[in-house]
């Protein structure tokens, strides 16, 4: 099995490196993922946070917002997700030894466990549980700084390594 991964990572590799179209294409949907579902959420969050102080209404319409926004940045992380695994097989040893990709992929994790508390938060909140409204409120600040300092690390791995 191992020997078999080895194996596509050399070839995947080698196809990648000579492929300047298969480069852009790779990286754009790496981009364009995180755009989606980076962007999707920070307006998901900042609505979180505005409606907190906002009358009940305006907050079950935002909750509503927050509901159908789930799947576009499902959608998004699942591209930035495929996309990566991609670029970690075309350069295996330079992204097993960085430091900085190992702290993005925690600062991933961290983002998915914020995600799934996020959600649960926006169920209770949804079912009438006001005491929600308060981890609604830092799952969103999370999530903020999270996006934030994913994107800063990958672009870091642009150009640190």
């Amino acid at each position: 099995m191992l020997a078999t991964a080895r194996d596509f990572a050399v070839d995947w590799g080698s196809y990648y490196s000579n492929h300047a179209v298969l480069r852009t294409l790779v990286a754009f949907a790496h981009i364009g993922g995180l755009v989606i579902a980076g962007g999707a959420a920070l307006v998901a969050d900042r609505g979180i946070l505005a409606a907190i102080r906002r009358g009940e209404a305006e907050r079950r319409s935002l909750l509503t917002s927050v509901r159908s926004t789930h799947a576009v940045v499902l959608f998004g992380l699942v591209v930035v997700m495929a996309s990566g695994v991609l670029l970690f097989a075309a350069d295996v040893d330079t992204y097993l030894v960085s430091r900085l990709f190992w702290t993005k992929m925690a600062l991933i994790v961290l983002l998915m466990i914020n995600g799934l508390v996020l959600t649960r938060a926006e169920r209770l909140a949804s079912a009438g549980d006001h005491v929600s409204w308060g981890t609604l409120r830092w799952t969103a600040i999370a999530s903020l700084a999270l996006w934030t300092l994913t994107t800063l690390t990958g672009t870091g791995l642009l150009n640190i390594g």
